[in-house]
């Protein structure tokens, strides 16, 4: 999700949950992504994340980003939309976690812990660093010179 506040673009990004992130900051925001469903169609998996991991409605109307290939190997197809959300609001959904790691014991996190608005610059700071082609994309694509 993105917004225009003059005199800059402005982008939504959400931060991982659970002990492994919480201390963690630069570098490990992301845009709301998640694993296909069996039959599920890019896209389609792209809206349903983003709605699950913010609780955010999602617009039909899309800007593609394409895709880029993360350090561990996955592949992240991205979309943009223009909209506006209260982070104070967000709610994500909550998964299953193995912690401490190779314990054996699960407990629930939830996916995202907050979610914030930044300037373009700020976003490429705080962003996983696989995911800045992303920002860089959005901003060629809406022709802002930043």
């Amino acid at each position: 999700m993105y917004r225009r506040r003059p005199p800059s673009l402005e982008v939504f990004l959400v931060h991982p949950g659970g002990p492994f992130f919480a201390k963690k900051d630069h570098g490990t925001w992301t845009i709301p992504k998640g694993e296909y469903l069996d039959g599920e169609l890019p896209l389609e998996a792209a809206k349903r994340e983003f709605h699950e991991e913010t609780g955010f409605p999602v617009p039909e109307c899309f800007l593609d980003l394409g895709s880029i290939k993360q350090a561990g190997g996955k592949i992240v197809s991205a979309w943009a939309f223009e909209g506006d959300c209260d982070p104070e609001k967000m709610i994500s959904n909550y998964c299953e976690v193995e912690w401490p790691p190779r314990s054996g014991r699960l407990i629930e996190i939830p996916e995202t812990d907050r979610g914030a608005w930044f300037s373009v610059d700020k976003a490429k700071e705080r962003i996983k660093s696989t995911q800045i082609p992303l920002i860089d994309r959005l901003v060629k694509a809406l022709d802002i010179t930043e």
